[in-house]
């Protein structure tokens, strides 16, 4: 309830004789039953008013007059309520006498001390009702307000200074303090963000973006080339496109963060390596992983970073004029944890300097020496046999004989077994050997291998012209783990050697082989390798005696491994090119197998639909429901095969077979059987093109035929035309069967 101003008239405030009655519940030394007298008029009016304050405590008396009640004047009141039952009196200790402005707060008795019964300057009396609950608290000195009027800012009075910390003035016209302008504070995305998460999002950037972005700023020039981005270079995908500067400078930046530098085919470096070698040597030293492939070094520029790093474990240096034996006892020295050594083609190294690396990197697994001099030094396998730790290793193209060979496989004089006859040492750790046109080689040191390489899982022997059936026998009899070969190129290979890999152990291992330019080889060995072989992925037999036959069996072995919702893949790979008993049939039967569904998935499925009609009888003209059962059919699922074979032949077809595998590859089966069905088509009028006499006149009217076919104009209407091709297979028109004048 707000507060509101009355002034009272003259009369009104009188002398000590025209009092308000004392409260029942406040009175002291007066009897409770004895009422006081019944007032009139404006007397009554003054019964039922109570003063307000606007202050919770009014502790103190001799405090400043209010604005309302002036010395000298007619006695007013500034802040009374017409409804005092619902507010809480705000006053202090009603045990004192407060006197505000001249008015006497509540009637006492004339004994009482500090009381104001009877007011010496005649002020007018206000009764202060609902005093119980604070009449017995004798040291409270401020009430607080009510609930409605509690406000975070509370009102100070016009024109009155508060004269202590706990004194608050008295307003009569209270107006809410302005409140304080809230400042948004604006969000930096980027520059609030930390360092390591900036970094790590251009992470996800190509160097060649990184290049570009640090032209945006200063500080994103100073990230850009942060070395915390360039812990791994590889420049095979831009090599091309940076200049030399460019790349000296980000391998500097990097610094010691680089751990992964592929500078492979960097020839503009050349002249950097002389003038800034030494100080990109000084700023990498924790490189692990070092490619050089295909760059122009020199040789002290190698000896420098192989000296200022220490931790390789990967070195690939290949056809470098500059690596020497020398390069290779830097290797031995600095480098212990050495796992993977590629100097193949690097003409200045031998076995002298390999050897230094074999006996001091323990952890050597890969060893890569094709085109190495020296392989014939018995010695130096002898080393690699009593070290047994490589499970890769590269000899192709090299002086590696049969006794070299035996040597890595059995040692220098081994123990032999009385029963097998054979030597007793323990197997090799070899998983990939490539002995591949090492011509010196023949079918007693291949043997060798035999019993003695059990986790073997590829072995090149291509152009090993001297190599026949029993070398390689011996050795895919006892290699379960096999899953690639190689033989290409092999004259005395015969059908036996693809027999007998067929009923080898590896025969469910294997994935890919090569039987290229080995011309005694045919329908007979692949027929059984085929069928017994099902993780082939790759078969490269050009140039050999296969025939249609090969190719139908390997569409059937690839139909059987299954269909799909999924888009198909290539699941096996066949290069037949050069083969002269390999025709159009065959390669048109492996376009249609890629196409080809089973009839289970062709089949529709029937499905019974209900459908609500409406019927008028004459005789009840109220129309009446009924429901009629109609069977159709859904759609067949799309159904793909899971795999397909993409082949590789004669160059006048291999145009049409890509554009084929393509529609395949992305789904569209029907597309691929028009086209299948028209190179059938072309093929076919090829052949018999190519027939003289009665073949020509029967092709020419064929053509005839399917031109007047084509160009026949519907004059009549009798639906002859292009739609009359549709008994021949020819295109369709499509039949809506709704509109007769199209």
């Amino acid at each position: 309830m707000a507060c509101i101003s009355l002034g009272l008239p003259d009369d009104v405030v009188e002398s000590s004789g025209v009092g308000s009655p004392v409260s029942p519940t406040s009175s002291m030394g007066e009897s409770p039953t004895e009422q006081p007298p019944k007032l009139k008029g404006r007397q009554r009016l003054l019964q039922s008013l109570q003063r307000m304050s606007s202050s919770p405590s009014l502790a103190k008396r001799a405090r400043s007059s209010s604005t309302g009640y002036r010395g000298g004047e007619k006695a007013s009141l500034s802040c009374i309520s017409l409804g005092s039952q619902a507010y809480t009196p705000c006053v202090g200790n009603p045990n004192s006498s407060q006197l505000y402005g001249g008015l006497n707060v509540r009637p006492t008795a004339a004994n009482e001390p500090g009381s104001g019964a009877a007011a010496p300057d005649g002020s007018a009396r206000i009764r202060l009702l609902g005093m119980d609950a604070i009449a017995n608290s004798s040291q409270l000195t401020s009430i607080p307000l009510p609930t409605n009027l509690q406000t975070n800012s509370r009102p100070t009075s016009r024109g009155v200074q508060a004269q202590g910390e706990s004194e608050q003035a008295i307003t009569t016209d209270t107006a809410p303090a302005p409140e304080e302008e809230v400042k948004r504070k604006t969000i930096d995305f980027w520059g609030d963000m930390p360092d390591e998460i900036k970094m790590q999002i251009f992470h996800y950037l190509t160097p060649k973006e990184i290049v570009r972005c640090s032209a945006v700023s200063k500080a994103w020039y100073k990230m850009c080339f942060d070395g915390q981005l360039w812990t791994s270079i590889d420049t095979s995908d831009f090599y091309r496109d940076i200049p030399g500067d460019a790349l000296v400078k980000i391998i500097t930046a990097g610094g010691p963060f680089i751990r992964d530098l592929n500078l492979r085919g960097c020839v503009q470096l050349r002249d950097k390596w002389q003038t800034d070698g030494e100080r990109i040597s000084d700023a990498c030293r924790n490189v692990v992983n070092f490619s050089l492939e295909g760059c122009r070094i020199d040789k002290t520029s190698i000896h420098r970073f192989l000296l200022r790093n220490q931790r390789l474990e990967y070195i690939n240096i290949p056809g470098l004029s500059g690596v020497s034996n020398s390069a290779m006892k830097i290797i031995a020295q600095t480098c212990p944890y050495l796992e993977t050594l590629n100097v193949s083609w690097c003409t200045n190294v031998d076995t002298k300097g390999l050897r230094k690396v074999i006996e001091s990197c323990t952890r050597l697994k890969d060893l890569r020496a094709g085109e190495i001099t020296g392989l014939d030094d018995e010695d130096f396998m002898n080393e690699l046999f009593k070290r047994n730790s490589l499970e890769r290793l590269v000899m192709h193209r090299s002086d590696v004989t049969d006794q070299s060979l035996k040597v890595l496989m059995h040692g220098i004089d081994p123990e032999i077994d009385v029963l097998t006859d054979r030597p007793i040492v323990p197997p090799r750790k070899l998983r990939h050997l490539d002995l591949h046109q090492c011509t010196a080689l023949t079918d007693d040191g291949v043997k060798s291998l035999a019993h003695n390489v059990p986790y073997l899982e590829g072995l090149q022997l291509s152009q090993c012209v001297e190599l026949g059936d029993n070398g390689v026998i011996e050795v895919i009899r006892t290699t379960p783990r096999l899953t690639h070969l190689e033989l290409e190129d092999l004259d005395k290979l015969s059908n036996n050697t693809l027999i007998e890999l067929a009923k080898s152990p590896c025969a469910d291992k294997l994935e890919h082989l090569n039987i290229s330019y080995c011309e005694n080889l045919g329908d007979t060995g692949m027929l059984q390798l085929l069928k017994s072989c099902p993780s082939l992925r790759s078969i490269d037999m050009d140039n050999t005696r296969v025939s249609d036959l090969t190719l139908m069996e390997a569409s059937t072995r690839v139909r059987k491994r299954g269909y799909g919702t999924n888009l198909p893949r290539v699941g096996l790979r066949l290069v037949v090119f050069d083969c002269a008993n390999v025709t159009w049939a065959g390669v048109r039967e492996v376009m249609s197998s890629n196409t080809r569904l089973p009839r289970s998935r062709k089949s529709i499925s029937p499905v019974i639909t209900v459908q609500e009609t409406t019927s008028t009888d004459r005789a009840n003209p109220s129309s009446t429901s009924t429901l009629a059962a109609s069977t159709a059919s859904l759609p067949p699922a799309t159904t793909y095969p899971n795999q397909i074979i993409q082949l590789k032949c004669f160059y006048g077809w291999q145009m049409t077979v890509d554009e084929h595998t393509k529609r395949v590859l992305r789904g569209d089966l029907a597309a691929a059987s028009r086209l299948e069905k028209k190179w059938t088509d072309y093929m076919i009028a090829n052949e018999e093109a190519g027939v003289g006499g009665a073949g020509a006149r029967r092709r020419r009217r064929r053509a005839r035929e399917a031109e007047r076919l084509y160009n026949a104009v519907d004059e009549d209407g009798d639906g002859f035309g292009i739609g009359a091709l549709a008994p021949l297979g020819g295109r369709r028109r499509a039949r809506s069967g709704g509109c007769i004048v199209m």
